[in-house]
């Protein structure tokens, strides 16, 4: 096994999440961008970025974006994509783990897109991944992050999956198989990724662990680092209350309290 989003893996990312569309959620993001209570966003710090989809888009639309990952594997294809679009502007791209990095700058937004969060297993990484997002915000500036949401988890349950890409540069079959720890409130994932380019084989093992969230202790580790929840969303149907068939919830976040120590570590109950 390696770590999660290693070199084989960062390469197969962006052929395996092609249909992924990068552009309907930059769409949602500007919507909720132009929420009155939004404020004006020109700089945007995109912490966990991956290989830049989302940071790309955004800057194409006039934004400044500085993108944050701890793969060097990942920010390495971002840097590559910035370099074949041949753009007069382009993200800046930093490798640096979400809990400690540090830029001596503020920004209008902050976002964590495609479960960044729940990356962060325990309270304490959370919360420090949060108190970033915070350090580097505006007064009354806006937090965007999705995460997997409880209730559907509980309800559909995650399932073994394959997905298979076939491209010029040749395929890649990507198998998962996950198992779910209710008490802790995790998904362990396993994906098994094999590229064929001829007789060329290669394979790769990862394991993603990822936690998923209720929506009142959202609430109250936003408010223990400095943030108002504005709403929980279902994803893409933001407007939308989530429910038990809501895998995916989208989370909006103003950047205008003090941190409130008491409620800085929140424990983990049983799951209702």
């Amino acid at each position: 096994m390696t770590e999660p989003f290693g070199a084989t893996y960062a390469e197969a990312y962006d052929a395996i999440y092609q249909d992924k569309d990068y552009t309907a959620e930059c769409d949602l993001v500007e919507r909720l961008f132009s929420r009155p209570r939004a404020g004006s966003v020109r700089e945007i710090l995109d912490l966990g970025c991956g290989t830049g989809r989302h940071a790309e888009l955004l800057v194409d639309r006039g934004y400044e974006v500085v993108g944050v990952d701890r793969s060097p594997h990942m920010i390495a294809q971002a840097n590559r994509r910035a370099a074949e679009r041949r753009s007069s502007r382009s993200p800046v791209y930093h490798v640096g783990d979400v809990r400690t990095f540090r830029a001596d700058r503020r920004f209008d937004a902050a976002l964590m897109m495609f479960a960044v969060l729940g990356y962060q297993l325990e309270d304490d990484d959370l919360l420090s991944a949060l108190r970033t997002a915070r350090t580097h915000l505006r007064e009354g500036g806006i937090l965007l992050f999705d995460c997997w949401y409880g209730p559907a988890v509980l309800h559909q349950q995650p399932t073994d999956r394959t997905k298979t890409v076939e491209g010029s540069d040749g395929r890649w079959v990507r198998t998962s198989t996950s198992q779910l720890d209710v008490q802790r409130r995790r998904i362990t994932v396993r994906f098994h990724v094999e590229r064929t380019t001829g007789a060329e084989e290669r394979r790769v093992e990862e394991t993603h662990c990822l936690r998923f969230f209720f929506g009142s202790d959202i609430e109250r580790f936003l408010r223990g680092t400095g943030f108002s929840l504005l709403r929980i969303g279902a994803m893409p149907d933001f407007d939308t209350d989530p429910d038990e068939t809501t895998w995916n919830v989208l989370v909006l976040a103003r950047a205008d309290q003090r941190p409130d120590s008491r409620e800085a570590r929140i424990p983990v109950p049983s799951a209702p």
